[in-house]
């Protein structure tokens, strides 16, 4: 029986050619303008603008190990727990995937700002007398960051965990191992590769987060995506702006490399 080949996957090529490929080799065109390299000189040369992308690697690397200290609990209870509450966990977890990114922004502002239900809330508690900041700054930022990002560690940890055997554990209780070394000793290691996943994951989406920095942040937390849209919105510099974003997809490229690398030497070991 022969193979369709190639020609059942020419639609698919041709959409991703016509809506990824060119606008992104069109994009690297408007970088470099007239043939020069000036707008990378400008975007790698100075300070203002290496301080934005360590800013934005700063901000990821902090939404990512958030996500880890809080989905590594979540995905392994639901991995572990009777199937009735497995069903209301994964209802929980999913549940913010089903809802617009916008939708939930908004509403993390009208629960952050200095008149929302959280400091109105520990105000009339007595807890407070005066409103946190908890807008217009890095902290929510990370708060609305985080609640996006959060499925994206659990599910990869709890496949992890689900995938160990059972048979594992049952022999370190009987050998007399207590929760937490049967913790440290089996369940952390064997699901190291949930882990790694679940976190070049979000902390590759977290590069990239334009619409929870640009409104949490108020504008006075600017990550690289912020910039994007000053520079092509505000200042009209397309060329500027094509060669952050060029930067940008490289600094992406580079951590997928990294990763795929890292995962590799893993399976020769």
């Amino acid at each position: 029986m022969k193979t369709p080949g190639i020609f059942p996957a020419v639609p698919a090529l041709v959409l991703l050619f016509a809506f990824f490929l060119f606008p992104v080799v069109r994009m690297l065109g408007y970088s470099v303008d007239a043939g020069s390299f000036e707008w990378y000189a400008k975007a790698l040369g100075e300070g203002l603008y290496l301080g934005v992308f360590w800013n934005t690697f700063q901000i990821a690397l902090l939404v990512t190990l958030i996500c880890l200290l809080l989905g590594y609990p979540v995905g392994f209870l639901i991995a572990t727990t009777t199937p009735g509450w497995a069903v209301l966990g994964f209802i929980f977890v999913l549940l913010p995937l089903w809802t617009s990114v916008l939708v939930r922004t908004y509403a993390w502002m009208v629960l952050l700002g200095r008149n929302g239900v959280f400091n109105r809330w520990l105000i009339d508690s007595g807890i407070i007398s005066d409103p946190l900041p908890l807008l217009h700054n890095v902290t929510g930022v990370l708060i609305g960051m985080v609640h996006v990002l959060l499925p994206y560690m659990v599910l990869p940890i709890y496949g992890a965990v689900r995938r160990l055997d059972p048979a594992l554990v049952a022999a370190a209780e009987g050998l007399g191992a207590s929760d937490w070394r049967i913790f440290w000793r089996i369940y952390l290691p064997l699901t190291a590769n949930g882990i790694f996943a679940g976190s070049v994951l979000v902390f590759v989406l977290s590069l990239g987060f334009f619409i929870t920095p640009a409104l949490l942040g108020g504008g006075r937390v600017i990550m690289i995506a912020v910039l994007i849209e000053q520079e092509v919105r505000q200042t009209l510099n397309w060329p500027f702006a094509a060669a952050l974003s060029a930067v940008l997809l490289a600094a992406t490229l580079a951590v997928y490399a990294l990763a795929q690398r890292f995962t590799q030497s893993e399976a020769r070991t």
